[in-house]
């Protein structure tokens, strides 16, 4: 499931949909999450890193701009970013990130990417209330994974 779009119902159904896409994951796969505040990005990565096995609780790294998550199970750590406060793609690659040994999450990185990947997954979370509304009430949200890149031709 690494291209269409998806009607999610629930944070379960997002966090299972997490768990799907990293499936398909291997190490040097990076996803950017773009979604209003309240999306869901952090309860789908929260799935995603479930799906790959990871030690501790995942949770926004809004504060610390990037966390990593060693795996349990031998497989690729999930290096978990919020480019929220970032401003350019020079500040991202300043965080001196893995990419090719990791799975790697960027939260709001849209257009900060090119250029420093050739490949990643685009996922774009809508919901339908403002951001000023019940944030972590289970409400219908549409997802759309578009693959870009090489990596992803066929």
């Amino acid at each position: 499931m690494i291209d269409g779009r998806i009607e999610i119902a629930s944070t379960d159904e997002m966090e299972a949909l997490g768990r799907t896409v990293a499936a398909e994951l291997r190490a040097g796969d990076l996803l950017v999450l773009t979604g209003p505040l309240g999306a869901g990005k952090t309860t789908f990565t929260r799935g995603l890193g479930e799906g790959l096995g990871i030690r501790g609780p995942v949770t926004s790294p809004t504060f610390v701009l990037a966390r990593t998550h060693p795996s349990v199970t031998g497989g690729p750590p999930l290096v978990h970013v919020d480019a929220y406060r970032l401003a350019s793609a020079l500040e991202l690659d300043d965080l001196d990130l893995d990419f090719d040994r990791s799975v790697t999450v960027v939260e709001w990185g849209r257009g900060m990417l090119e250029g420093v990947v050739e490949s990643w997954i685009d996922i774009e979370i809508e919901r339908p209330r403002a951001a000023s509304d019940d944030l972590d009430g289970d409400e219908p949200r549409t997802v759309t994974i578009t693959a870009v890149g090489p990596r992803w031709a066929n």
